[in-house]
C-alpha cells in the first residue's frame, strides 16, 4: 500500500515533502491529501503572507488569494509577501510570485478585487477550506456567514497592537464567529491598525497558527481550534485558550436563524 502511495509522487516531490512524509501522522497518504486540497486565503497582507508562504511550501495543491489593494511602503513592516521592489504592485500579483517561487508544484489563482455579497459565494464554491486574513469586522462577518451558508471550514485570525487570536469554524458543528460577536461594532468604536498600530511579527505568530490549522484540516489529524478561541499577547508572551459553545440563538447558525442573506456592512480602510 505504501509503495502504491509513493508511486504517485515524483522523485522531486518525495524529496521536497520528505519531512512531512516521514511523520507518521502525515505520511505519503497525508501529503497526497495536502496536494489535493484547495485553499482560499482572504487578504494578502500581514496574516495572509505567512499563511500563503507556509501553505505553498507544504504543497497545498491550489491556493486562491483575494485582495484588491496595492503594495504600500507602510505594509512592508509586517506583510512579508511583499518587497520594496513591489511598491505599487497589486498585492495578489506579488503574493502569487512569492508562492510560486517557493513551490512550482502548486497552482495559484488570484482575485484582484474586494469580497462582497455579490462575488463571495461563487469564489468560495471553488475551494475546500477558507482562511480569513482580513483586517476589519464587516468583512469578517461577511466571510463567516458565507462559510456557514457554503458549509466550508473557516480558519479565523485577527491581530491588533500586541494581541492576536485564532479559531477554526466547522459550520453547523462548532461555534461560528457570529455566535460570539453577534454584529460588527459601530463604525469608529474600535480603532483600526492605522490608528492603533500593530506589532509586525505578531502577524507571523498568528498566521502560522492559522496555516497549521489548515494543514490539520487537510490531513484530518490533530485537535482543531474549534469551540476554542486561542489568544496571544506578545508583550507578555502568553497564550490563553477560551472555551466556546455554539449559540442556539445565533442569527446565522442557530436553531432559528434570522440571517438568510449575506450582508455588506460599511467597511473601514486599513490593510493588516
Amino acid at each position: 500500500m505504501l509503495l502504491k502511495i509513493m508511486s504517485n509522487f515524483t522523485e522531486e516531490q518525495i524529496r521536497r515533502y520528505s519531512r512531512h512524509i516521514i511523520l507518521p501522522e502525515v505520511g505519503g497518504k497525508g501529503q497526497r491529501k495536502i496536494l489535493e486540497t484547495k485553499v482560499l486565503i482572504i487578504g494578502a497582507g500581514g496574516l495572509g503572507s505567512p499563511i500563503g508562504l507556509y501553505l505553498a511550501a507544504a504543497g497545498i495543491g491550489r491556493i486562491g488569494i483575494i485582495d484588491g489593494d496595492v503594495v504600500d511602503l507602510s505594509n512592508l513592516q509586517r506583510q512579508v509577501f511583499h518587497h520594496t521592489s513591489d511598491l505599487g504592485r497589486p498585492k495578489v500579483e506579488s503574493a502569487k510570485a512569492k508562492m510560486e517561487a517557493i513551490n512550482t508544484d502548486i497552482e495559484v489563482t488570484t482575485y484582484n478585487e474586494r469580497l462582497s455579497s455579490k462575488n463571495i459565494m461563487s469564489i468560495f464554491n471553488e475551494y475546500d477550506i477558507i482562511v480569513d486574513g482580513t483586517d476589519n469586522f464587516p468583512t469578517k462577518f461577511l466571510i463567516n456567514d458565507a462559510a456557514v451558508f457554503a458549509n466550508k471550514p473557516l480558519v479565523h485570525g485577527g491581530i491588533l497592537r500586541f494581541d492576536g487570536q485564532v479559531m477554526t469554524i466547522i459550520p453547523n458543528q462548532s461555534t461560528c464567529y457570529r455566535c460570539i460577536f453577534h454584529n460588527p461594532p459601530p463604525t469608529g468604536l474600535v480603532p483600526s491598525c492605522q490608528e492603533a498600530g500593530v506589532l509586525g511579527v505578531l502577524a507571523g505568530v498568528i498566521g502560522t497558527i492559522q496555516a497549521t490549522e489548515v494543514l490539520k484540516l487537510a490531513v484530518g489529524k490533530g485537535r482543531l481550534l474549534s469551540n476554542r478561541l486561542l489568544t496571544y499577547n506578545a508583550l507578555r508572551s502568553k497564550f490563553r485558550e477560551v472555551k466556546l459553545h455554539r449559540n442556539p440563538k445565533c442569527a446565522v447558525c442557530g436553531e432559528k436563524p434570522t440571517i438568510k442573506e449575506l450582508i455588506d456592512y460599511e467597511q473601514p480602510v486599513c490593510a493588516i
